[in-house]
Order: C-alpha cells, then structure tokens, then sequence
C-alpha cells in the first residue's frame, strides 16, 4: 500500500502505545496520554480510553470527586452514563453523546454506568485551561450524537465533534480558548483521511479500531489499535485505512505555554493555586 503525502503533510514525531491503568472506584482503562510512555501534550493532559463487555471493570464508576483548572470531554461509543455534580447539573450520555464540561474554579461530580452488563465504551480527555479562565464559573457543552454532523469522504467517515471539516462543517462544540478540534474518523480498508490543521496547533491520532498508516519522517508508519501517533509540524494530515479498516480520533488545540501546578483533581499555574484548591475544597468551597 502507499501512501501519498507531500512536504506539507505532517509526520509523525512519535508513537506511544496506551498503558492498562484503573481509576475511579476501579474502572479498568487504558491510557493514552498522562502515562509513564506519553505525557501531557499541551494543552492536553489525559486521554483514557474504556472499553469492556465485563461490566466488573467498569460499573464502580467515577463516584463523587472535585475538579479545578481544566476540561474534561467524555465521549461516548457505547453504553451510558449519568452525570451529575453540585451545581444541580445532570443527565445521561449514550452512544454517540459527547459532554464538554468546564470544571473551572471548581464542583464535585459523579460519572456512573446507567447499565449493569453489556459493552460500556469511551474516551475522557482531560483540557488545561488558561490562566485566565482557571476560576471562571463551570459549564457544560452536551450534544446527542445526532446533532454530531458527520462528512462522508469517500474512503472516510468523519464525525465533528469540535472544529471544521474540510467541506466547511462545524462541530457544535466551541473551545476558543485552545481552538480545540475533535474528530472521529472512521477508515475503510485503503480509504484516506486528509484534513488541513491550523499553524501551530499540537495534535494527534489515537487509533482505537483496526490499523492504520501514517507519514513518517523516512517513510509510512503503521499504527495499530490503541496507540497513540504525535504529529510534528505542517499544514495537514493523512491517515490511510489497513487491510480491516480503522477508527482513530483526531486530536488538535493550540497549545497554551503556561506553568502547570497538577495535583490529582485540581490543574493550577502555581503551588500555591494547587495548595488552595485543596483548602478551598476542604472548606466545602466548590
């Protein structure tokens, strides 16, 4: 197979594959980003993917926690899950959904499975947001899968979560602060996935599904499932379909180039914002 690209194409700097981890009351996952293998990549922190038909890796759930300072987007494949926090704000994410919720200058909140058997799949990236945004008031942005316009690209499907397709399409989702893009971009065998990305902008594939291939600096890269492909400098990027096909998320934001204080829940500029989340959280602030 080849794979066509040009001097403009971004080449993959790096490829990372996730790491088996667990967190809330035991959920079993595997990370992408945030790991010992791939770190933060600004202004990304965290990437965890879940996917499990056994629902004891999955139904203890994310119960009660706090978070200050960043974002978190939970995107859904399969299964559902309640949220709810603090503030009075809940609901029930399906197959398709996406949340978009800016924690802020902080609430406590709970993500539960609304299923106790059956395939619960998914991804939760965790955002950094700017100084200037950390302490602003929490909000959320909540999309069906049906309000996800979706481009049909001959060998390419591609759902547009946040950021515009190349026809021109716009995800619901606005993340100005980053400039964020978040695509799901499913590959029949051989199809190819070309997208232009702004100047400057940090991204990623996380290929989830099937394998695939990608440029590299002396050649095409192959990517198999759950692994993690940096992307370096240029004005686009290609991702072409294996012998099965592929699904892979695009991911890409402006980075911010800002101290970062991260502890646990709370994502600071400084110690001494990340020692006072802590004791504003302690004083039953959030």
């Amino acid at each position: 197979m080849t794979l066509a690209h040009d001097t403009t194409t971004r080449k993959i700097i790096a490829v990372t594959r996730g790491e088996a981890t667990s967190d809330g009351a035991g959920v079993k996952m595997t990370r992408l980003i945030g790991s010992r293998a791939q770190g933060p990549i600004d202004p990304f922190l965290m990437l965890d993917y879940f996917g499990s038909e056994r629902a004891g890796d999955y139904i203890g759930g994310f119960p009660d926690h706090p978070h200050r300072g960043f974002e978190t987007v939970t995107y859904m494949l399969a299964g559902r899950m309640r949220h709810w926090d603090n503030h009075g704000h809940s609901g029930v994410i399906e197959p398709g959904d996406v949340q978009w919720m800016k924690a802020g200058r902080g609430l406590i909140h709970s993500e539960m499975p609304e299923q106790d058997e059956g395939l619960m799949r998914g991804f939760q990236l965790w955002i950094n947001l700017p100084a200037a945004e950390k302490m602003a008031p929490p909000a959320y942005q909540e999309f069906k899968a049906a309000e996800i316009p979706v481009e049909e690209r001959g060998g390419a499907r591609v759902k547009i979560v946040a950021g515009t397709g190349a026809t021109g399409v716009e995800g619901p989702v606005r993340a100005p602060h980053v400039d964020a893009l978040y695509f799901d971009i499913e590959l029949a065998p051989g199809g190819e996935f070309r997208q232009p990305l702004p100047e400057g902008h940090a991204g990623f594939f996380a290929l989830y599904e099937g394998s695939a291939l990608a440029p590299g600096e002396s050649g095409p890269i192959a990517l198999e499932a759950l692994s993690l492909a940096t992307l370096g400098n240029g004005a686009d990027v290609t991702l072409t379909g294996g012998p099965q096909g592929a699904r892979a998320l695009l991911l890409a934001a402006r980075p911010l180039r800002e101290p970062v204080a991260w502890g646990g829940p709370f994502v600071m500029n400084t110690r001494a914002e990340l020692m006072q989340a802590y004791e504003d959280y302690r004083q039953g602030k959030f």
